[in-house]
């Protein structure tokens, strides 16, 4: 039976791994969306606004470039959007379909993320009781 003294580590050595998945995870999720918007659209002159449904073109750069990873607290990440149209595009309006790049970012990570969140609480456990 382990000893008590160590069970006082263990949610610590857990938090800490799987901030380093969900860190992983969001960076994953902000290079989707990112990607979702640039590939094989043209800015400028030559710029094509997507068709509903489908991720927004890039145009400017300020979409792609405004989405971001930010830590809100222990556990608890957030990747956003700075642009001010940002929401718009993925919600659509009253006036326009939306134009969906973050929740379909977000959805084709779950899976390997829930994966590797269990991966990371079994190790770290393991690695906790070894001592």
């Amino acid at each position: 039976m382990p000893r008590l003294g160590r069970m006082g580590s263990l949610p610590n050595a857990i938090i800490r791994e799987m901030e380093k998945v969900l860190r992983e995870a969001g960076e994953n999720v902000q290079t989707r969306a990112q990607r979702s918007i640039t590939e094989g659209s043209q800015s400028g002159m030559n710029h094509v606004v997507s068709a509903p449904g489908s991720p927004p073109n890039n145009d400017s750069g300020v979409l792609a470039d405004g989405i971001e990873t930010v830590r809100m607290g222990p556990l608890h990440l957030r990747v956003q959007s700075t642009a001010d149209y940002g929401a718009a595009l993925e919600l659509g309006t009253s006036r326009m379909a939306a134009r969906p790049y973050m929740a379909p970012a977000r959805d084709a990570e779950r899976v390997p993320t829930r994966r590797d969140l269990a991966k990371a609480f079994n190790q770290a456990v393991r690695r906790h009781f070894r001592k």
